[in-house]
């Protein structure tokens, strides 16, 4: 069986709003995540490939992915864009997804906002259709490996040497995954973590 087509729209609740990148993000976005904290875990490349200001906004749109993936960008409640989020590697046909180049400001970090973003997301996708939904870190960020954890996905193992980070050392990547059969469960605990109630 094939997944839909994946309407790349706005995705609204739980007190975020996911909206399509457009260039107009971009001061938000460089106030939000660039800052030298949110490269430290690995985001963008590690450390080493911290930006700011100018830089950060030229560089921001060919990281993501810009044009090639469903780039996201997160606002909260009151509308200030706080982060970013993106839905890459369609695979209709093996109805399979990655959701990745996820950052938030600093600030945001252990709030409902990663919960939030991800239960529109994963809704998203499993709504449409798709099976398997990849999520993955570099195995030295144990912040976004615990966060994975938490949202339920499973770890399936160690990528070596996956890819080159700023500083000319090679990542290892840590990969997940949440499947539909586990999609009810997961939703369930997002839905709780969000709301305080079971669903």
């Amino acid at each position: 069986m094939t997944a839909l087509e994946l309407p790349y729209a706005a995705l609204e609740g739980h007190g975020v709003r996911l909206e399509p990148y457009e260039p107009a993000h971009l001061p938000g976005l460089t106030a939000a995540l660039g800052r030298p904290e949110v490269f430290a875990g690995g985001w963008g490349g590690g450390p080493a490939a911290a930006r700011t200001a100018d830089d950060f906004a030229a560089w921001l749109p060919t990281y993501l992915q810009v044009g090639r993936a469903h780039v996201y960008v997160v606002r909260d409640a009151p509308g200030t864009v706080i982060g970013t989020s993106t839905i890459l590697d369609l695979n209709p046909g093996a109805e399979s997804a990655h959701i990745g180049y996820t950052a938030y400001a600093p600030e945001h970090w252990g709030s409902s906002v990663n919960p939030a973003c991800k239960l529109l997301l994963l809704g998203h996708l499993f709504d449409h259709g798709y099976g398997r939904v990849k999520l993955q870190a570099d195995v030295l960020n144990a912040r976004s490996r615990a966060g994975i954890v938490k949202l339920g996905g499973q770890f399936e193992g160690i990528a070596r040497r996956d890819q080159p980070r700023a500083d000319g050392s090679w990542r290892d990547t840590a990969i997940y995954s949440i499947v539909a059969d586990e999609w009810p469960e997961v939703r369930a605990g997002l839905l709780q973590r969000l709301t305080g109630t079971i669903a």
